[in-house]
């Protein structure tokens, strides 16, 4: 089992920044990939990025250039640098796992929630313009 808890969620002004983290209960960097996700109102979840234990890292196209995902394996804990934030990344964010050793070719693939087997409560993100 792989317990997620996220933080750092908060509100910001269109342009700022946040950085999100998230612990886990055990260590994660060589088995399992991680992956950010957010929901917002009446929305589907959608995966934001995603990070294998290679370090490498997949991003949705809506963020790429503006958010970073990184893991520090010493601590456990997985980050989203989030920069220039737009009041369309209001969300709930999520922390997620998966068991494996590389990403998916294309983020449709990877970014499948059903891929996902361990989840943390979220945070939220709100962009005010």
């Amino acid at each position: 089992q792989v317990q997620l808890v996220e933080s750092g969620g908060g509100s910001v002004q269109s342009g700022g920044s946040l950085r999100l983290s998230c612990a886990t209960s055990r260590y994660t960097a060589s088995t399992y990939c991680m992956a950010w996700f957010r929901q917002a109102p009446g929305k589907e979840r959608e995966g934001v990025a995603a990070i294998a234990p290679d370090g490498s890292a997949s991003y949705a196209d809506s963020v790429k250039g503006r958010f970073t995902i990184t893991q520090d394996n010493a601590k456990n804990t997985l980050y989203l640098q989030m920069n220039s934030l737009k009041p369309e990344d209001t969300a709930m964010y999520f922390c997620a796992a998966r068991r494996g050793q590389r990403l998916y070719y294309y983020n449709a693939d990877e970014f499948r929630v059903s891929r996902y087997n361990y989840w943390g409560q979220g945070t939220q993100v709100t962009v005010s313009s």
